[in-house]
């Protein structure tokens, strides 16, 4: 028989019970996705806040999958099967963006990516590093950070409805720059998420896509935002095209 939990004198039903054990499976990828660097099972139980036993099993169901690796020195990292599960991620959008990115970054001389809002953080979903350039900013595909922090954040907070973003939850409000974006055209940001570097981004909205947007992040440049904006608007629009 089902449990109905009591709310406002009418039976509701229960809340599904979740897979504790597929929960801190998950979290181990991610945690390793965040440090970026291998990790031994000691500091991974430490993360997960669990026995070393537990995330023994844990990271050895995820070996036989292929979406962890240990090396010789008993050090984890993720596994090639993750990076051929991830190239299924948002395929269309990806491949309409390459050749997009690649343009922008050796025209503009920066990195260029693409951002998506992902569980209420900022996602980078593909990246491309201009070909000649004194010095790049590396932003590697995987890369989160908070939504309130960085032009890509902004730029996607403006294009959120008011359902959307009481969806997400957030404590924080609404950063005041994004109501300022349709205006300007593009969102800016400086020594937010890395110190010392700049950022441009515009909303890219894609029917059937997460909120995204179309971002380059760099050290200095010749060209003035506007400009920058301006080519990142054009760039957006081929994309959405391409993928209409």
């Amino acid at each position: 028989m089902p449990e109905f939990a009591e709310s406002s004198g009418r039976p509701q039903p229960a809340p599904a019970a979740h897979s504790q054990t597929l929960s801190r499976g998950i979290r181990v990828l991610e945690i390793l996705a965040e440090r970026d660097e291998p990790m031994t099972i000691v500091a991974l139980a430490a993360a997960l806040d669990v026995h070393r036993s537990i995330a023994y099993r844990i990271l050895r169901t995820l070996e036989d999958h292929g979406l962890v690796v240990r090396d010789p020195a008993g050090l984890v990292r993720l596994g090639a099967r993750l990076a051929a599960l991830a190239r299924g991620v948002s395929r269309d959008l990806q491949a309409a963006a390459l050749p997009v990115l690649t343009r922008i970054a050796n025209e503009l001389g920066m990195t260029a990516f693409v951002a998506v809002l992902d569980q209420g953080e900022i996602f980078t979903l593909v990246s491309i590093e201009p070909r000649k350039a004194h010095a790049t900013v590396a932003q590697q595909p995987g890369t989160r950070h908070p939504l309130h922090r960085g032009a890509p954040g902004i730029a996607i907070q403006s294009g959120l409805s008011a359902a959307q973003w009481a969806a997400l939850g957030h404590p924080e409000t609404r950063r005041s720059e994004a109501g300022e974006v349709a205006a300007l055209g593009y969102a800016s940001s400086h020594n937010e998420v890395i110190p010392g570097l700049s950022s441009i981004a515009v909303p890219l909205l894609v029917p059937g896509e997460s909120p995204a947007s179309l971002a380059v992040v760099y050290i200095s440049s010749l060209h003035s935002p506007t400009d920058i904006g301006a080519v990142l608007t054009a760039a957006a629009r081929t994309i959405v095209a391409e993928l209409g």
